[in-house]
């Protein structure tokens, strides 16, 4: 059973009950995201992410950690485009002392300025990490395209230049413009007392008082690009990707299972085709990331700068042979299975039990039960798996992002847009 409470300040608790495990994972989850900044405060959702762990009124940052290992728990936090979340997992006998450390660093964090310093130089360190991994450049690239002129194609963890101007007002103000109870939801799964979690709750939030944050979604503005990034690797990394539908829409399952014949598993189109009967590539798939009113649908290559072509033509063949019908009863059935499977084994720990329902809580103001999942997935018809494919396999809507030696290899862009321009058809 997920029950829901709502504080009077607004804030939202929604808790499910797991009488059989001796663990509980409690999330703060904060409706703000990288869509929520402009060109100044893009990074700070992800900035104060780090920063609500450097320390409080009551503790300096090692006695964070400290706390939490001393009663043997787990502590952290992640920030996506959307939301932040603020997360610990601990023994059923130690709910209170979690929820007392997960206050206090969200209401008492000192955000001292020699402290933003050193973690300005961290996130700084992060970026370049993920500069320098040709996976998420070009995943980036993709995102940057379908939401082009909208904050939802900011980088979650900002720029160099911006991070060099955050100090604590900035923080600050960020987070009084934007944090508020109304858009944050108190989430609990496992093995709790709920009477004694609600009041706990109550007593460590309900002071909290804020007026509700004015949240606006932008979507992108999407156009057909193919971008390259240059650096020296071995490898070409390539995305292809188009816009695509958000969660609410009722093309979503159908989404999801023609994700998963296409490039979603060891047994899909183009891993079996592109890399089992061809050898073109190593690593293949495709995925899709879905927001409030749009998403993203995606597939990830990485191969020989003299196999691009290939690689791209099967992918298109495989797009085209599925665009046209080419989709069996053996496969719809399987990507069903699978897609089941995944999410009930992904609901195995009180981790994931918890994050599922407070994120869907936050974002989509719903409880859901596992069982809503199943039968929405079972529902799936064959034809709305043709009809989305028909709407997303458009050759001529796919933007291409790659990065890889370009100065060496400086015919790419000709090459990718000979292949687009090809017929598929026949």
């Amino acid at each position: 059973m997920i029950n829901k409470y709502t504080l009077d300040n607004g804030l939202r608790i929604v808790a499910e009950k797991i009488d059989y495990v001796k663990s509980a994972s409690i999330g703060i989850w904060v409706k703000v995201g990288s869509n929520n900044e402009d060109n100044d405060t893009n990074g700070l959702s992800h900035f104060i992410e780090h920063m609500l762990f450097k320390g409080t009124e009551n503790r300096k940052a090692n006695k964070i950690a400290e706390d939490i290992d001393n009663i043997g728990g787990q502590i952290n936090a992640f920030t996506s485009k959307e939301y932040t979340c603020f997360y610990v997992k601990v023994l059923d006998e130690n709910i209170n002392d979690a929820v007392d450390v997960l206050s206090d660093m969200f209401f008492n964090s000192l955000f001292q300025q020699e402290e933003i310093e050193k973690e300005i130089s961290v996130v700084i360190e992060e970026i370049k990490m993920y500069e320098d991994s040709p996976e998420d450049v070009v995943h980036d690239k993709i995102t940057e395209i379908v939401f082009d002129k909208s904050p939802m194609a900011y980088s979650i963890l900002g720029t160099e230049k911006n991070l060099r101007t955050f100090n604590t007002k900035k923080v600050i103000d960020f987070m009084r413009k934007n944090y508020s109870p109304y858009n944050t939801v108190m989430a609990i799964a496992g093995n709790f007392d709920e009477e004694n979690f609600i009041e706990l709750i109550k007593d460590k939030f309900e002071h909290w008082q804020n007026e509700n944050a004015s949240l606006i979604y932008m979507d992108g503005e999407y156009e057909r690009k193919i971008i390259g990034v240059n650096k020296e690797l071995e490898q070409l990394h390539m995305c292809i990707g188009n816009k695509t539908i958000g969660r609410h829409d009722p093309y979503y399952y159908p989404l999801l299972v023609l994700n998963n014949i296409f490039g979603g598993t060891m047994s899909s189109r183009i891993f079996q085709e592109v890399r089992e009967k061809k050898g073109l590539v190593y690593s293949i798939y495709s995925f899709v990331s879905n927001y409030t009113n749009s998403g993203i649908f995606s597939i990830y290559a990485g191969m020989s700068y003299d196999q691009v072509e290939d690689a791209l033509r099967t992918i298109f063949k495989e797009m085209t042979s599925m665009k046209n019908g080419n989709i069996t009863l053996e496969e719809f059935n399987r990507a069903k299975q699978q897609i089941k499977g995944n999410y009930i084994l992904g609901l195995e720990s009180t981790s994931s039990r918890m994050s599922s329902i407070g994120r869907r809580e936050l974002i989509y103001d719903e409880v859901v039960y596992p069982e809503d999942i199943i039968k929405s997935i079972n529902d799936v018809k064959y034809e709305d798996v043709l009809k989305i494919t028909n709407d997303l396999f458009d050759i001529n809507k796919l933007s291409i992002t790659y990065t890889g030696n370009l100065n060496k290899h400086k015919d790419l862009d000709d090459k990718i847009n000979k292949i687009l321009g090809e017929d598929y058809e026949s």
